[in-house]
């Protein structure tokens, strides 16, 4: 259901558990070297003259090896910093030791080795990637081919460390496993969803109360409903706005529809939850003062299980909740939240992340091309199966959908988020569109994603 992602310590105790250490070291660089040299011939076998671009520490180490064995193969190989007029590039400046920003020296072999125009293999890591965090503070190689060894590097998985690994490919070394605090999210965590069985009713199959939806943002809470149905939910009540009623009768069918005005909204939406399993908060729901007092209010009166999510982050102050709570935030709304810039979320991903879950003791699955999901006290899930066919308006609704089903069917917060986002990822590979997929293309994938 999960692999392990690796952070630089993680990785260096795997190293220092194998037979022998440190004295066996020349052992596992012979063999991260063997691959990565068998992966650049495989990768581009037209390919000549190689350049080795090997930095002081181990990761050079394993370039140098790289460079002999590609020679032994028949290659022209050389090991220097001199990169035009070779075929491919194997760059293997810096790995996971590697933190913070580039040496101005470095930085320039590295704009070189990019500025080149050839194909680049990487050693471990692109060099100017940390591979505990994928946070980027200067230059860095632009790799096609990522070499990795023993597993995934947490850097690989986050933005925007990913952006820059091209084609990730896995070497084993012979290292054992050990268990890591980061994971990341495989199609099989589908199969702790609670399906139905006999005996079941629409209640107990999962019951969700989605709230939102004010006019001119009607579609959003009812995209909440449908996708939390196509998610197996058996139960759907949408409590809307009543100058939005009529228009959330004639798009969702199935679910029951109450309305609210801004004086009975708590009261009316508290007795809707009676019968509920879990919440979602949120969609299409509007701003001011009035929606952050009825959010607030929602959260202190509705002891369920809660996603929070667009219009209900909006100036979000932490809250004390005994049930379970999820906030969906993309980088600009966790920016809001942290008190900072979408920017910085955006260079620091996995620090956002925790500050936040943290900060408000909510699990936060942080949106976007890897969906963070952050839990206190605890390591993420990583979820890296998005289509950037998913960057399109309502998607983040529907993801809110499913999440609130999986939290009514009774699964724990962050496996719940962690699930939904597989789940809403691979809803997106199904579908037939590619090109011009819209939000709505998700709710006919997502029963065959979890038949799968």
């Amino acid at each position: 259901m999960y692999e392990p992602l690796y952070t630089a310590a993680e990785m260096r105790a795997a190293e220092e558990r194998y037979p022998g250490y440190p004295d066996t070291v020349p052992e596992l660089m012979e063999r991260a070297g063997a691959a990565v040299a068998r992966e650049a011939m495989l990768a581009f076998p037209a390919a000549r003259r190689f350049a080795c671009v090997c930095g002081g520490g181990a990761n050079g180490g394993d370039g140098r090896v790289a460079a002999r064995i590609l020679r032994e193969a028949g290659h022209e190989a050389y090991e220097t910093a001199d990169v035009e007029g070779y075929d491919v590039i194997v760059d293997a400046v810096f790995g996971t030791g590697f933190r913070g920003e580039p040496r101005p020296d470095a930085a320039a072999v590295i704009e070189r080795m990019n500025a080149a125009g050839t194909p680049i293999v990487s050693v471990d890591l692109p060099s100017g990637v940390d591979a505990s965090t994928g946070e980027v503070a200067g230059a860095v190689a632009n790799a096609d081919l990522t070499v990795t060894f023993h597993a995934p590097k947490l850097g690989l998985a986050l933005a925007p460390g990913r952006f820059h690994a091209g084609r990730v490919v896995v070497a084993e070394i012979g290292l054992e496993e050990i268990v890591t605090e980061h994971r990341r999210a495989t199609p099989a965590l589908l199969g702790l969803v609670p399906r139905r069985v006999a005996g079941d009713t629409k209640y107990t199959a999962g019951s969700v109360l989605v709230v939102g939806g004010q006019r001119g943002m009607t579609g959003a809470a009812c995209l909440s409903a449908l996708a939390a149905f196509r998610a197996d939910a058996g139960y759907v009540t949408l409590a809307v706005p009543a100058e939005s009623l009529a228009i959330a009768e004639s798009l969702v069918l199935e679910a029951v529809k109450i309305s609210w005005t801004d004086e009975d909204a708590v009261e009316t939406i508290v007795a809707a939850a009676g019968r509920a399993g879990a919440i979602a908060l949120g969609p299409g729901l509007g701003r001011g003062s009035g929606r952050r007092a009825l959010v607030r209010g929602l959260l202190e009166r509705i002891d369920l299980p809660a996603v929070v999510d667009a219009d209900a982050l909006f100036e979000l102050e932490p809250f004390e909740r005994a049930a379970p709570t999820v906030l969906t935030p993309h980088a600009g709304e966790l920016a809001r939240l942290l008190g900072t810039d979408s920017e910085w979320v955006g260079a620091h991903r996995l620090e956002a992340a925790r500050q936040a879950a943290e900060r408000f003791g909510a699990v936060v699955m942080l949106k976007g091309p890897d969906t963070i999901v952050a839990a206190p006290g605890a390591g993420v899930i990583v979820s890296d199966l998005g289509s950037p066919a998913l960057a399109t308006a309502g998607t983040g609704d529907v993801l809110t959908g499913i999440t609130a089903a999986f939290l009514a069917k009774g699964l724990e917060p962050q496996i719940a988020a962690a699930a939904a986002a597989v789940a809403h990822s691979r809803a997106a590979e199904l579908a037939p569109q590619g090109v011009g997929l819209i939000a709505s293309d998700l709710l006919d994938s997502l029963p065959a994603v979890l038949e799968q």
